[in-house]
């Protein structure tokens, strides 16, 4: 009796142990993102010793006390299940972004623990043959369960790469393999030895002892997110499995490895574990991975019940039989049909991002006057440097055939490619560095679309009295006209009423005005509601700073993860519009380019940017009059030098943090001083607006919505009022700049305890409160 109850605390404690410390670790780094906070990169390694010697040590000291030979046999097997999680251990060590790596390590210790495990299984005595176990060939069946396991992550999923799927391909079956061997060696041989006069016991048993190991062995295998589908989808499978390997005990790991590494390969392969984040929303990659898991855990439990129930009266499994293998094939055709029909039939592998080392010359635009004209030399400039540059890397590409993408606003080059290309490229002369470009993999659905719940405003909102806009329009009469905003995010409703009369591209004429990289509409459009929001703050009719102003859209962060090139394709578009399906490097029209913009976004390490990626694109938009406006960031909880990411961090840019309708501090806004790239700059510039903001949203509705994204959008709308008043400082940065920092007025409320209270500007307000009365008056001065 006491061993039953020891081996029942043991089975809690190793179930429990392993949810609790990768559920909450996964739950506590995806909040953690959500903030804009950065998960420290040696926290699941440090999990994951964690959970190896949890077990380990416990399993091992009952293994060796425990002489029952039900329960000591399954001590010995969550030792080596442990001892599995442990030796993986060092490949949580890889960065997010290097999944390819991450599944290259994975393969490597999985072979060293094969090896220690054959080795071990070497010095092992072998089993006494038992003459009552049946001899029947399980194939079949475990191809048809294996069938069945796939079909949600074939309609729900979407392969990465070729080179990531034949690494996960393998990863999968070696992994299936270890497994296999293992409930085999440790549990699965002794349970066969063992008197089946209760068989319904030895099933039941088996099957906790068996789940629980794969939940052990999947939680040191998966990476990024990915050991939790693993774990509920390969625990599911222990009752099943148990019923299973019944075969003689030279053939018993077999079908084992077979059916736990095609388990293991549906969400490996079709899953991309960069891509399981909350933070990228409903609809996203997560939520579908997950009810794939759901649903794979239902397909396992019922086959195990099945299975069960015939080992109870005695009957073995279906194993043989013109029926069995009809069914088996049926069903794999119908998993190709299913792929085909519902699925992401494709390749859709990660891309890099190549930053050559020569970058343009730009200094000859300051000493033209004339904007058109500064902008038109910019322009040329730059794509002559980088057509002359990128000219043997292209070639070369080409005769490889392999696709790509160049830029010219940032000397670079997007490619496809992997670990050997990332090598090849790294080592030729004109590249400075190698980055990741990440790219999501397709959904089965669209998105939904965002919808607000608050009324429509009826008078100015308290953001826009706040900085005094609703005075500029009545006493100066200036609204923003004759000035351009470029709009970069998740997209625009073009034809939200706040919105629609201020489109430059009214009446259809989209060309020069819209550029949507990502799902290529041709019209302005916006699903999740973060663009329309923002912009509705700059020129929205009731809702915006600037509502006499025009905005031309484009869209780099539709489903919130980009990566440097989509960032690129819109500020490329920004300072030179081209028409639907143009060529930026050939049809760019620098004299419709946008005068102002708004960018509430960054672009931080697990999109690919480095502190750099982007800083030659802000100095060339600067050298071509365009002022660029960026949100802080929301990292602020964490301290200060929270300003890490592209673009708010660089000098070039007047960088936006937040403050509430009491005039204190955000208590997400980011603060300086910008330590990443050891300038130690002052961060940000000003502050402004940036929760409760009420403006447009998706539908034609509205909502009020918090975060530096929302205070940026102010600053960009002043700037378009001042530029307005006094179209003489339009593309003069400095000048405009100077007058937004001698017209702020000076923050008063708490600050952090690591800013100094007697200084201004300051790492957390910067200058102060964004002043448009002040600014435009200032401006009408000059």
């Amino acid at each position: 009796m006491s061993g039953r109850f020891l081996f029942l605390v043991a089975l809690v404690w190793v179930i429990v142990c392993s949810l609790a410390i990768h559920f909450l670790g996964w739950s506590a780094e995806q909040a953690v993102m959500i903030v804009g906070l950065a998960w420290p990169g040696w926290t699941w390694f440090a999990l994951s010793l964690l959970h190896s010697l949890l077990l380990l040590i416990p399993c091992r000291l009952l293994a060796r006390r425990q002489q029952n030979p039900r329960y000591r046999p399954a001590y010995q097997t969550w030792v080596a299940a442990a001892a599995f999680v442990l030796l993986l251990s060092p490949v949580r060590l890889v960065k997010g972004t290097a999944s390819q790596m991450a599944a290259l390590l994975q393969i490597l210790f999985t072979l060293l623990y094969l090896t220690l495990l054959l080795l071990l299984i070497r010095r092992r005595p072998p089993p006494a043959p038992n003459p009552q176990l049946s001899t029947f060939n399980l194939q079949p069946s475990t191809f048809l369960i294996s069938a069945l396991l796939t079909y949600p992550w074939l309609a729900w999923g979407a392969l990465g790469s070729w080179l990531d799927t034949a690494l996960n391909l393998v990863a999968a079956l070696l992994f299936g393999l270890a497994a296999g061997l293992t409930l085999d060696t440790f549990w699965l041989q002794p349970l066969r030895q063992a008197a089946d006069d209760q068989p319904g016991r030895h099933l039941a048993l088996g099957g906790w002892v068996a789940g629980a190991t794969l939940l052990i062995m999947a939680a040191g295998f998966g990476f990024n997110g990915a050991q939790l589908l693993l774990m509920f989808t390969l625990s599911s499978l222990g009752w099943a499995l148990t019923a299973l390997a019944r075969p003689p005990v030279r053939r018993g790991w077999l079908p084992l490895a077979w059916l736990l590494g095609l388990a293991t390969a549906g969400p490996l392969l079709l899953v991309d574990p960069d891509e399981l984040l909350l933070i990228l929303g409903l609809g996203e990659i997560s939520q579908w991975a997950f009810q794939a898991a759901g649903a794979t855990m239902l397909v396992g439990w019922s086959a195990g019940l099945i299975l069960y129930a015939l080992r109870r009266r005695s009957l073995p499994p279906p194993s043989k039989g013109a029926g069995l293998r009809v069914s088996t094939a049926v069903a794999w055709l119908l998993a190709g049909v299913l792929y085909l029909r519902a699925g992401q039939p494709g390749f859709y592998g990660e891309r890099l991002f190549v930053i050559l080392k020569e970058q343009a010359d730009l200094s000859a635009a300051a000493t033209i006057s004339n904007v058109d004209g500064r902008r038109q030399v910019v322009y040329q400039t730059l794509v002559k440097q980088a057509e002359t540059n990128q000219a043997a890397l292209r070639t070369d590409l080409e005769r490889l055939g392999l696709d790509y993408t160049p830029y010219y606003l940032v000397n670079a080059i997007e490619v496809e490619g992997g670990l050997a290309m990332r090598l090849w490229l790294s080592r030729r002369p004109e590249v400075d560095r190698v980055l990741d470009s990440p790219r999501l993999r397709p959904l089965p659905e669209p998105i939904p679309s965002g919808r607000g719940q608050e009324a429509a405003p009826t008078e100015p909102p308290w953001n826009l009295t706040l900085i005094g806009a609703d005075r500029v329009w009545r006493e100066f009469g200036v609204t923003g006209a004759g000035v351009v905003i470029g709009q970069s995010d998740s997209g625009v409703q073009g034809d939200h009423p706040e919105l629609a009369a201020s489109y430059r591209g009214q009446g259809g004429r989209h060309d020069y005005n819209w550029y949507d990289p990502w799902h290529h509409t041709t019209a302005p459009s916006d699903l999740g509601g973060h663009g329309t929001h923002t912009l509705g703050s700059i020129v929205g009719q009731m809702t915006g700073v600037a509502p006499g102003a025009e905005w031309i859209g484009c869209v780099n962060l539709a489903r919130n993860l980009g990566n440097p090139a989509l960032y690129l394709d819109c500020l490329q578009f920004m300072l030179a519009p081209f028409p639907l399906n143009g060529d930026p490097f050939h049809d760019g029209d620098p004299s419709l380019a946008a005068d102002v913009l708004n960018n509430s976004w960054g672009c931080p390490e697990i999109e690919g940017c480095d502190p750099g990626a982007l800083l030659a694109a802000v100095q060339a938009l600067r050298a071509a009059g365009i002022f660029v406006v960026a949100s802080a960031g929301n990292e602020g909880t964490a301290g200060c030098s929270t300003i890490n990411d592209p673009i708010a961090l660089y000098d070039e840019v007047f960088s936006v943090g937040a403050i509430n309708q009491e005039g204190e501090l955000a208590f997400f806004s980011s603060l300086g001083p910008v330590e990443v790239d050891g300038s130690g700059r002052t961060k940000p510039d000003v502050v402004a607006p940036g929760q409760d903001i009420l403006s447009a949203f998706p539908q034609s509705t509205y909502a009020s919505l918090e975060g530096t994204s929302m205070a940026g959008p102010h600053v960009a709308g002043v700037v378009a009022l001042i530029w307005s008043a006094n179209p003489t400082l339009i593309g003069d940065i400095e000048r405009t700049e100077a007058i937004l920092t001698a017209t702020a007025r000076p923050y008063t409320g708490r600050l952090p305890g690591c800013v100094p209270t007697n200084t201004s500007p300051n790492n957390a307000a910067g200058y102060g409160l964004v002043d448009a009365y002040e600014a435009v008056q200032m401006a009408l001065e000059e």
